[in-house]
């Protein structure tokens, strides 16, 4: 089996049982409850208490399935009957905890790496907080607007949570940054969509290495080369943009039928993840709508969002819907470009 051993799996994929963990190594969680809310009394209770807005989160969710943004007593009782169906269909569990609310975070995650021998490095932060409906559609490395300060922090935070559940192989700590502070909010104990940025940047190929720590390799073998920590630097920025079949201008429904011409671009500091022979494929609402990741690579962020932009101009498909100029406006637009984006972005733009 390639991942965490599945103990880990077991404390770390609940997002219960991981705050409990992070609260017991000193990093910060966002106020709310450490066990499942049985009624939507409890619910009221909790949110009188802290006041709203609040997040009613699916325990083991993901994907911003089972959440929902309650801003008063009037959305509970629906908002908590919606979230509790929708957990227990999409993961069959359909425990429920809640959370004050954050207004306008940034989204910081830190990729981790451990061996089956106790040694474990970070290899950075990504910026995730493009996203609609929780769903991350950019992401960036490194956070550009964040200060050194709080990046050691964040990383370190994420390497304490890590180290108490002798964690193994890759996986992604995942944090709220508002302000001057940052909370966690969950683990997610494998790889995930948005790993190129980080294997651009610092040149570590995270699929390779977590095959060969499954195989038992130490991470300072010669087969995956990290000695230790200081080992692992950044070189440059990486964006990266999920091209799905979905249409901006029709609520980002997915949309559905035959492609009828599939061709990318390419050229220096472009990599492409996705399959080839697409034209005549048929799209399907069975399946994820992600189509290809666009992950450029420079050594200022100007140039990479330059490159990005370029990359997705050239890709040319019909037949289906895509998100490609909506990805390109948002490439395009100031806040992005500084790097000051929160998770409301989307909503606000």
């Amino acid at each position: 089996f390639i991942g965490p051993k599945f103990e880990i799996i077991e404390k770390l994929g609940d997002k219960i049982s991981s705050k409990i963990i992070a609260k017991r190594v000193a990093v910060p969680t966002i106020p709310g409850v450490e066990r499942g809310i049985l009624n939507t009394e409890e619910a009221l209770a909790f949110a009188e208490d802290v006041g709203y807005p609040v997040m009613l989160k699916a325990s083991a969710g993901g994907g911003g399935r089972g959440m929902r943004v309650v801003r008063n007593k009037d959305e509970m009782i629906t908002s908590f009957r919606e979230a509790k169906s929708e957990a227990g269909k999409a993961f069959g569990i359909e425990d429920i905890f809640i959370e004050k609310y954050l207004q306008s975070p940034k989204h910081i995650e830190v990729q981790i790496l451990g061996d089956n021998y106790g040694n474990i490095v970070h290899l950075f932060e990504r910026d995730c907080s493009i996203q609609r409906r929780h769903q991350k559609i950019i992401e960036f490395t490194p956070a550009i607007t964040i200060s050194q300060e709080k990046r050691e922090q964040i990383c370190a935070d994420a390497i304490k949570i890590a180290r108490e559940v002798a964690y193994q192989n890759a996986g992604t700590v995942e944090f709220l940054v508002e302000g001057d502070k940052h909370y966690f909010i969950e683990v997610n104990p494998r790889i995930q969509v948005e790993h190129t940025v980080t294997e651009e940047t610092t040149g570590i190929d995270i699929v390779q290495s977590q095959i060969l720590i499954a195989q038992g390799y130490e991470l300072a073998s010669e087969e995956i080369g990290i000695k230790s920590q200081d080992d692992i630097r950044q070189r440059g920025y990486a964006i990266q943009c999920r091209v799905t079949t979905e249409d901006p201008l029709n609520d980002f429904m997915p949309d559905t039928g035959k492609i009828d011409v599939y061709r990318t671009g390419s050229g220096y500091g472009i990599r492409l993840d996705g399959g080839n022979g697409f034209t005549g494929a048929e799209i399907t609402p069975y399946y994820d709508s992600l189509l290809v990741k666009v992950t450029e690579h420079s050594l200022r962020f100007k140039d990479a969002i330059s490159k990005a932009t370029r990359a997705l101009r050239e890709i040319k498909i019909s037949g289906v819907k895509t998100n490609i100029p909506f990805l390109i406006n948002v490439l395009n637009h100031p806040e992005f470009q500084e790097g000051s984006c929160t998770t409301n972005f989307i909503m606000d733009n």
